[in-house]
């Protein structure tokens, strides 16, 4: 694969908390706190005061980021992880920032990086003094710069698009769309569950995990630039055969992997008599309402 090839990088990131800047941060006057018993007090007392135990993503490391390498055509060329089996938080970062460049800068592509994915890998570059200059150039007008909200050549953030940039609440998420596009979405592994499978260091199966959300974000993609009239329903479907090929040559190596393809279903057309809701005519009778003496 030639680096001009990639005209896409389509990405997931798994985070883990800093548990030792949770406790240097939040509990300063309780140096015996081990790094996970900070990020368990600190989950307990948001869950109490929100509803919510999610800590914000400046207390956030990468553990896992998978890239789909997509070619000008939307051809998957390659999915990868980055420093598995190490998953270290400092190389990871490196990894990504330094392979975008290495590519000639191709577009990114996430889903809702814009709030998450993105900050973390930016702050991440902050904290091991990474050189970002391509990226947070802010020469010329606004409107070019990489970092732009809206320059959707560096990067596009597919729930943006969809949501027609935070007008409305995209309720489901990438499950919900890859759900629609019959992928399988979120399996065994949910992303609650990540902080407590880092600790107990299962972070193979949260590397795999992350694969299986870039993939999915890949196929959401396909279907937005249907929606966008940049690709047929006919193409995307051989892009989707050719995908679920390449897929199947990673699935010996990584079960979840295997379970996704086993998951893998091909998106149908919904037929003119195919309605979603009963009808009408069809539907029982209401109760009469009580008449009064």
């Amino acid at each position: 694969m030639a680096k001009s090839d990639v005209a896409y990088l389509v990405f997931d990131i798994e985070t883990a908390i800093d548990g030792r800047l949770v406790q240097r941060i939040r509990y300063p006057d309780r140096p015996e706190l081990t790094p996970a018993q900070a990020v368990a007090e600190q989950r307990a007392k948001l869950l109490a005061e929100t509803g919510s135990d999610f800590i914000p993503a400046t207390f956030a490391l990468p553990i896992s980021v998978a890239v789909a390498k997509v070619g000008a055509g939307y051809d998957l060329l390659d999915v990868v992880t980055l420093d598995r089996p190490r998953f270290r938080p400092q190389v990871i970062a490196r990894q990504f920032w330094q392979g975008w460049k290495r590519y000639g800068t191709p577009t990114l592509v996430s889903f809702n990086g814009r709030c998450f994915d993105l900050p973390v890998l930016e702050l991440s570059a902050f904290r091991y003094g990474l050189g970002l200059g391509d990226w947070f150039h802010d020469e010329g007008p606004s409107y070019g710069h990489p970092r732009n909200r809206y320059n959707h050549r560096m990067h596009l953030d597919l729930q943006e698009v969809l949501t027609n940039f935070g007008t409305i609440r995209l309720n489901g998420g990438l499950d919900l769309l890859a759900t629609l596009l019959g992928k399988p979405g979120k399996m065994a592994v949910k992303g609650h569950m990540v902080q407590e499978l880092w600790e107990q260091g299962q972070g193979q199966l949260i590397d795999d995990y992350c694969m299986c959300d870039a993939l999915d974000t890949y196929f959401v993609l396909l279907r937005t630039r249907v929606l966008q009239g940049k690709l047929t329903v006919e193409r995307e479907r051989e892009l989707v055969l050719a995908a679920r090929d390449l897929i199947a040559g990673k699935a010996g190596e990584r079960p979840t992997v295997a379970e996704y393809l086993r998951q893998f279903r091909l998106w149908q057309p919904v037929g003119d008599e195919d309605c979603p809701f009963v009808p009408a005519e069809d539907a029982p009778a209401a109760p009469s309402a009580p008449t009064q003496e």
